[in-house]
């Protein structure tokens, strides 16, 4: 049986390991086991949410608010908006699906970075839209304007900070951007990671409340990263209302479950959490640098919860991944992007111990 023909050209997102994967293939203690690939929380969750979890457990049963009343209106305390220029999503990448559905047909063009987050790519193509990518990694304001005026497409997608590189755009440089383009193209400003970008340096941070004034701009943000919720799946998009209102009618009914908003509702309560844990990456994404410097690997300066290592042509990215999978340790290789590189989260002390030891003799073994 033949299904649409637009997803002939879709490659399946491939999602970071599990942990339960090496454990089955190659008979590794789970506790043995340093997952680095997924640019999780490596604090885990905050004790504080679990409770909120394990209370909430008892009303399972129940489907949840659908207005999602009281995580709205604690975002828009955070964000300074009104929550009616908020929507909710089953991780922020439900709210690109309806981005696409919403604007993009077999006509239709998609403008972002030569690398970036695959889904855009993905939900693009299953509405038959053409992808367009400018020549470098990063978000070059004048190459962005340039592949606007010349393809003019629908949807423009800038993802700062940029996964899988790490390296971000200013707040400034965004807003140029923005301002060089036709209100009837929509401009998605994808902060997924601004948590960590907002700390390193200011310059970099962007509110949705800058955004808002434009008609045409959806902020997206996450609870996935920063906040240590990446299983219960909550994300959301902050924009004009109109805009808001129309990619609402796209949403299905109860689209988070009844756990995932009561973890979302207590994690906005306690931003302490997010900071300690913000606080503890830095001193540990210090660590990285320090050792690509003493290894003379190329790096790209991060402004996320993980970090990017681009190897020469003497050093292989997949064989170095596979080579630690075997020796339990999962990062993200990240030939599949076109790149000779492999994308690490800044785990723990101990995970980023065990992750350097491994590491500098399979490099060894690579030279």
């Amino acid at each position: 049986m033949r299904g649409n023909k637009v997803l002939d050209d879709i490659k399946n997102y491939e999602a970071g390991l599990p942990i339960e994967l090496v454990v089955r293939e190659f008979g590794i203690d789970t506790k043995d086991v340093v997952k680095l690939a997924s640019n999780e929380n490596p604090k885990g969750t905050n004790p504080n949410v679990v409770k909120a979890i394990i209370d909430g457990a008892n009303n399972a049963h129940l489907y949840p608010d659908d207005s999602f009343y009281e995580l709205k209106e604690a975002l828009s305390d955070k964000y300074l908006v009104s929550s009616k220029n908020i929507i909710i999503g089953a991780g922020s990448d439900q709210v690109l699906e309806f981005i696409s559905r919403a604007f993009l047909s077999e006509d239709s063009k998609v403008l972002m970075t030569k690398v970036t987050f695959a889904m855009y790519e993905i939900y693009a193509k299953q509405m038959g839209a053409t992808i367009i990518r400018t020549p470098s990694y990063e978000h070059k304001v004048d190459e962005f304007i340039a592949s606007y005026k010349k393809h003019n497409p629908k949807i423009v997608y800038i993802c700062t900070p940029n996964n899988p590189t790490g390296d971000a755009i200013s707040r400034v440089d965004v807003l140029k951007i923005i301002n060089a383009i036709d209100k009837e193209t929509l401009v998605v400003v994808d902060g997924a990671y601004m948590e960590y970008a907002s700390a390193k340096d200011e310059k970099y941070k962007i509110e949705p409340k800058d955004l808002i004034g434009f008609s045409n701009v959806i902020y997206l943000g996450t609870f996935s990263k920063a906040y240590g919720l990446g299983g219960m799946r909550v994300g959301y998009g902050i924009a004009n209302l109109d805009l808001i209102n129309l990619i609402s009618k796209l949403r299905p009914p109860f689209n988070i479950t009844t756990l995932s908003l009561l973890s979302a509702i207590e994690a906005l309560k306690d931003e302490e959490f997010v900071k300690d844990s913000i606080e503890i990456h830095k001193n540990q994404l210090k660590r990285y640098e320090i050792f690509a410097k003493e290894n003379k690997l190329k790096y790209i300066d991060s402004y996320t919860n993980f970090i990017t290592y681009i190897f020469d042509d003497n050093i292989d990215s997949t064989q170095i991944s596979n080579s630690l999978l075997k020796r339990g340790v999962i990062i993200r290789n990240l030939a599949s992007y076109g790149m000779n590189a492999v994308r690490i989260t800044v785990g723990t002390e101990k995970q980023n111990n065990r992750l350097f030891e491994v590491l500098i003799e399979e490099l060894s073994n690579a030279k």
